[in-house]
Order: structure tokens, then C-alpha cells, then sequence
């Protein structure tokens, strides 16, 4: 049984991985054919995003069929084969459940829209204001009201993202025993984890307009009866066997709810994702301009979740990146004289905290934000969306460029960059979205065998988190919160103590460390090697990791 605590897990945007049969567009068999570099990095799950029929209006998060595999995909054997070969190399698969909304082509929804009224009463239709509009002024996330009105029903239904995802009706048992059915169905072909999409959203409060001119998420983020119904999905499914380990993702959520979804009673799930940390290059709720990071603010998120969730027993889904967020090296370090430093200094931050890694495709390598400049570059609905909007609020195209280039999901969702020959080995065809242009200077080919490489540093990480007890158990305690420009903190365990110390900016600083360092060895670094003191002059984004142990 695996150690969760222990663990890496690794995720896979299957459309972007690898394409096997030249149609642009990656498949199964790809992620099959790169198990031994997985294995290499020493990953101990496959997270793979939704491989399921879809019309592919969100990417395969619209799904019109959760027992499946779309055809350009592949077939159910490919997935089998899949599931079977990673077993093989000690690695667990992972798959994605979206179960707050279904596709607007789900035989459901094709249902209600015919009439049906049970498949109605699986969604969430209301009548529109007696003045005529939609029922409340909530907004979709991916821009505009968050109803749609259907002129035979004489009703609007609603979709907390795109149009063509309808939110489903959890109040409704159908609903729910639906949902528990696709988790075994998937559990007996042999898969080892689920990831639920926005899971804190299912519970959905009163019906009302926003009074303060917000969106409306007070209404449906970490609704009345969510925890009950995470707590009814665990016992007739997942929870049923053990060894099966559940993250879920969290929209905007509160502390103290992860508290519960991700307790040591294991009622809920095992582990959760929050995005408070990152969301302070954001103008409040909105990621649609260009701000800086704001380093003390990003500093003091990570440090009160590490510190609450320990305190509550509960257990953090450790990551930067994802298929919904930039890169990070983009974002938090820089792309070019620091490019390997900083991504070497963000990787340590992350792995060495308590909480369980997560590594997105391509991190491993260091790859970069795309740098699109026309509008037929990007393929995100949200970005597409916004693009628009921007538009209508007065920006000139050179600024929303701009914003996209910062904060668009296509920047993750590029192929990934496995050589330096054409189309970066992704395709022998015309990939569904441009590769990075970079990928002849930052690919898999350049780095797997190389000490120093991006991808060698996390290889070591992961290796370091399972000899090391202190990584995967130890308590945490920050050290100089207040410091301009240090990230820094301790692990302990028994008699063993890892100190993470982290510059963030490209300049040097000076740290004068608040404990002893006599004793300590220098277990990783972002520079070939780095010579600790009580008074240390860290290089640009200088980041080391530090290990004293018991009678040393």
C-alpha cells in the first residue's frame, strides 16, 4: 500500500502528452509509450484530466459520457493497457471526475431538454424574474450570466462556467447515486485515485441575487450540504477500499471547510487543492489584469494554510502548477539569465512543505508560458471568452494580449516538449494547438540525462521525500516571515530538522538565520552547490535545502 504522504503524483493533459497516431491530438497509447520516463522521474500516480466523450467546449470538462473513452483518445483496451503497464512500474492511475456539471450533450440534459421531467429535476432549471430575465444576477466564471434560458421550457438552467455545462442537481438522490456508480465503475478497471473538478460547489444555497453587485459565489462555494454529500460519495464508492486516495478541488473556498473535506477521519477525501496563493497577482477575485506578485502576501498564504491544516490534521495538495494556471516559472521566477535557478528554487519551496507534490506535465522541465500574439493561437473557451470582454471595456489588442500572455490556461495546455526536432516530438501532424517555440532549447530530450537539469532536481526531490521521514511527516514552523525577499522554514520530525531557504528575486540578500546551522548538510540546491552561514549572502534565487539529523 502506497504512503500517500509519501507520494508524487504527477498530472497528465492527455491532449497535449504525446500523439502516437499523427492526428495532432494526444492519446492513450502516448502516456503507455512514456511510462519508463515517468518512472525514471520515480512519480508514484498518474493524474490524467478527462479523456471522456466530449464535445470538447472546456476541454473535456463538459462530458457527455463518464463511462468512455472518446475515440480521439483511444479505446477502453488502450486505457486498460494503460492502467495495467503503470501497475507494472509501481504507479497508480488517477482519473478526473467532473461532477458538478455534465455537457449539455449528456443524454441527461438531451433528456430534460425533451421534456423529460426526472432528467429536469437532475439540473438545476428555474423560472426567470416575473419582470422577465434570468432568475439571479450570478455570473459564470468564464464570463457573463450564469443562466441560460431554453425557449421550449420556458426556463433558465444554470452553468457556473460555460453554457454548454449544466450545473447538476445534488439535492436530487439520482444524482448521487450516479455519481458513486461511475467512481466503482472506474475502481474496478483498476484505477488507484480520483481528482473531483470544483467539488466544493455542488451544494448549492438559496437562488438570489447577489446584493453587493458580486458574482454569487456566497451562494454555491461550500454550500449547505456539501460535506454531507462528500461524506455519502465516500462510503459508496472510494471509501470503500482504502488504498484509493481522493484530492479534491476547491473554488474559492474557506480554510476551515478544508479542514473537514480533508481530515484524518478520512470521512471526505484525502487530500485538497486551494488557489488562495495563486491568486496574489490578481486585482481582487479578477485575473484579467497585470499586476506583480505580491511576495509577502503569496509568503504568509502558503505559510497560515501549512500551519492550519497541520493544526487541524487535515492534508494540502502541494503544487504551482496545473492545467488551469500559467506556468510558474513564467509567472513567479524568470524565463531568462535565472531560468534554471528559479525554477529549480520554486520546485523546492513546494516539495519541501507538508502536503502531498504535484508535478504538471512539463514542470519537470522547466517549460515556459507560450508567448501568443494573434487570437487564432489560443483554443480556451475562458480566454476566448475574455478576449471579448476585455475588448468591450476599452483595452487595445497589444494590452489583452498582454493579459493573455500572463494568465491564459492555453499557457499549461501547450504540447509537451519532448525533443528538439519538429513540433518538439509531440506530433508527426499539425498539433491542435502551437508548441512552445522554445521547445528546441527546453525539452525532455536535453535534460533526462544531464546531473544538473530542471528535470535531475525533481527527480532528486521525490527521491529525497521518500528517505527522509522528516519530508513526508515532520511538523512546520516559518522562519523570518518578515524578510523582503527570503522564503524560509523548518520541518521537524524526532530528532531530524530540514530547513528550506529561498530567495525569490534576482538580486542577492542577505539572511541571518534566526537557528543554529552548525550541524547541518545541504541535502539540494538551486545552484551547483551553496555554502550555508548564520549570515548568508543568497545568490538570485538561491534556494537550498538543509538537513541536520538525530546525533549529528
Amino acid at each position: 500500500m502506497k504512503d500517500f504522504k509519501q507520494s508524487v503524483i504527477y498530472q497528465i493533459y492527455p491532449k497535449s502528452f504525446l500523439d502516437t497516431n499523427g492526428d495532432g491530438v494526444g492519446d492513450l497509447r502516448g502516456v503507455t509509450g512514456k511510462l519508463d520516463y515517468l518512472a525514471r522521474l520515480g512519480v508514484d500516480y498518474l493524474w490524467l484530466t478527462p479523456f471522456f466523450p466530449s464535445p470538447q467546449n472546456d476541454n473535456g470538462y463538459d462530458v457527455a459520457d463518464y463511462r468512455s473513452v472518446d475515440p480521439r483518445y483511444g479505446t477502453m483496451a488502450d486505457l486498460e493497457e494503460l492502467v495495467a503497464r503503470a501497475g507494472e512500474r509501481g504507479i497508480g492511475v488517477m482519473l478526473d471526475m467532473v461532477f458538478n456539471h455534465t455537457s449539455t450533450a449528456h443524454p441527461w440534459f438531451q433528456r430534460a431538454l425533451a421534456g423529460d421531467r426526472e432528467c429536469q429535476d437532475c439540473y438545476i432549471f428555474r423560472p426567470g424574474r416575473p419582470e422577465g430575465g434570468a432568475p439571479t444576477n450570478w455570473e459564470s466564471k468564464f464570463g457573463g450570466s450564469a443562466w441560460e434560458y431554453v425557449p421550449g421550457l420556458g426556463q433558465y438552467y444554470l452553468h457556473l462556467f460555460d453554457k454548454t455545462q449544466a450545473d447538476l442537481n445534488w439535492e436530487n438522490p439520482r444524482v448521487r447515486r450516479e455519481a458513486a456508480d461511475i467512481v466503482r465503475f472506474w475502481m474496478e478497471k483498476g484505477v488507484r485515485g480520483f481528482r473531483f473538478d470544483v467539488v466544493n460547489l455542488i451544494s448549492k444555497g438559496a437562488y438570489v441575487d447577489d446584493p453587493e453587485g458580486g458574482d454569487g459565489r456566497r451562494f454555491y462555494t461550500d454550500g449547505p450540504r456539501v460535506h454531507e454529500f462528500l461524506r455519502e460519495l465516500n462510503r459508496e464508492s472510494f471509501g470503500r477500499d482504502k488504498e484509493i486516495i481522493t484530492v479534491g478541488e476547491m473554488s474559492s473556498t474557506s480554510m476551515e471547510n478544508c479542514f473537514r473535506y480533508a481530515g484524518e477521519d478520512g470521512r471526505e477525501l484525502t487530500m485538497v487543492f486551494s488557489f488562495h496563493h495563486l491568486k496574489v497577482d490578481f486585482a481582487g477575485n479578477d485575473k484579467w489584469v497585470l499586476l506583480p506578485p505580491d511576495f509577502p502576501k503569496l509568503r504568509q498564504l502558503l505559510f497560515s494554510w501549512q500551519e492550519g491544516m497541520a493544526a487541524h490534521g487535515a492534508w494540502n495538495a502541494l503544487f504551482w502548477c496545473n492545467h488551469d494556471q500559467p506556468r510558474v516559472v513564467s509567472r513567479f521566477g524568470d524565463e531568462g539569465r535565472y531560468w534554471k535557478e528559479s525554477t529549480k528554487m520554486l520546485a523546492n519551496v513546494i516539495h519541501a512543505m507538508r502536503g502531498t507534490p504535484y508535478i504538471y506535465q512539463g514542470e519537470e522541465l522547466g517549460m515556459t508560458n507560450a508567448g501568443f500574439n494573434r487570437l487564432e493561437q489560443y483554443r480556451d473557451v475562458e480566454s476566448l471568452n475574455h478576449f471579448a470582454i476585455l475588448r468591450n471595456r476599452g483595452l487595445e489588442e497589444e494590452q489583452v494580449y498582454r493579459i493573455l500572455g500572463a494568465h491564459s490556461r492555453d499557457n499549461s495546455r501547450t504540447p509537451m516538449q519532448w525533443t528538439a526536432g519538429p513540433q518538439g516530438g509531440f506530433t508527426a501532424g499539425e498539433p491542435w494547438i502551437p508548441v512552445n517555440p522554445n521547445a528546441a532549447a527546453i525539452n525532455a530530450q536535453s535534460q533526462v540525462d544531464d546531473p544538473d537539469s530542471i528535470f535531475s532536481h525533481y527527480r532528486a526531490l521525490i527521491r529525497l521525500r521518500k528517505e527522509h521521514p522528516v519530508l513526508a511527516r515532520g511538523d512546520f514552523r516559518p522562519l523570518t516571515p518578515d524578510h523582503p525577499a527570503v522564503l524560509a522554514y523548518q520541518r521537524r520530525l524526532g530528532g531530524s530538522s530540514l530547513v528550506c531557504v529561498s530567495n525569490f528575486f534576482a538580486r542577492d540578500c542577505l539572511w541571518r538565520s534566526p537557528l543554529p546551522l552548525e550541524g547541518y548538510r545541504v541535502l539540494l540546491s538551486s545552484y551547483p552547490s551553496s555554502a550555508p552561514s548564520q549570515n548568508w549572502k543568497l545568490r538570485p534565487y538561491e534556494s537550498a535545502l538543509l538537513l541536520k539529523e538525530e546525533g549529528l
